[in-house]
């Protein structure tokens, strides 16, 4: 996964080290991104904060926090007390019993996946909670019929032959 910086944002891309920069993949010129650190971290998070805030990316700016109300992964509020919190007002309406059942496998799949990470090659699966949350809304389908009866290996297995699973960082 990667943050996206466009040109316009002087400031980000002046206190961001040339070296975590890269041009964005089928974007104009000056558009850049910016990988996550082998830890799956933002090379800008020092001490669990943000060492740019001010000058933090639009990407950034505007993170939807409601992917972790979604799928009930858990944001750590020592390290994220404004998401944390953000998280906790959120509130769900369905305007139809298939709305519901959709949110309902979505916490499903989040469920599966970290309850069963064992059942997963090591390193595949994402280890940072929003990228967890993510894949969580990539896979919800396979979670959409509850009489459906498939071993956890196998679910795990329908996740790996859909190469999911393989775009952990």
């Amino acid at each position: 996964m990667f943050i996206h910086i466009q040109p316009e944002e002087t400031r980000t891309i002046q206190r961001i080290p040339r070296a975590l920069l890269f041009p964005a993949p089928g974007r104009p010129k000056g558009h850049v991104v910016m990988g996550y650190n082998d830890q799956g971290h933002c090379p800008m998070l020092v001490d669990n904060k943000c060492s740019i805030y001010e000058d933090r990316p639009r990407t950034c700016r505007s993170y939807d926090c409601r992917v972790f109300a979604a799928t009930g992964i858990p944001v750590d509020p020592q390290a994220q007390p404004d998401i944390a919190q953000r998280v906790r007002a959120w509130a769900f309406q369905y305007e139809s019993e298939e709305s519901r059942d959709e949110h309902r496998a979505v916490k499903a799949a989040a469920a599966f996946l970290q309850k069963n990470s064992d059942l997963f090659p090591q390193g595949t699966l994402p280890t940072q909670p929003a990228q967890l949350a993510a894949l969580a809304l990539r896979i919800y389908r396979l979670f959409s019929d509850p009489a459906a009866k498939s071993s956890d290996a196998a679910i795990a297995q329908a996740i790996m032959a859909a190469g999911i699973g393989s775009t952990s960082r």
